[in-house]
């Protein structure tokens, strides 16, 4: 399997979590940060957030805080995706 297609998430004493297959972050502040990963768009939520690695070309991030939430939901790009590869297929 492609090391890039796996997708993890390592949350430690809710403060730091380690997430893989990571293709991008679409915005963050110190409440949220909206990540573009290979399984979909996850929204991170919690206080005093911050990023302290990042590296996309490896597919890794870290963020640093108060997390409280872990939430997974498509994204537009995602969707097209799918919905092409549904049609090539049918």
């Amino acid at each position: 399997m492609d090391e890039k297609a796996v997708q993890s998430l390592l949350l430690e004493n809710k403060e730091i979590l380690n997430v893989t297959g990571v293709e991008g972050v679409d915005n963050f502040n110190d409440e949220a940060v909206v990540l573009l990963t290979n399984k979909g768009k996850l929204t991170i939520k919690g206080e005093r957030l911050n990023i302290s690695k990042l590296n996309v070309d490896e597919g890794k991030l870290i963020v640093k805080g108060e997390i409280n939430s872990l939430v997974f939901s498509e994204y537009e790009g995602q969707r097209e995706k799918v919905s092409l590869i549904k049609k090539l297929f049918k």
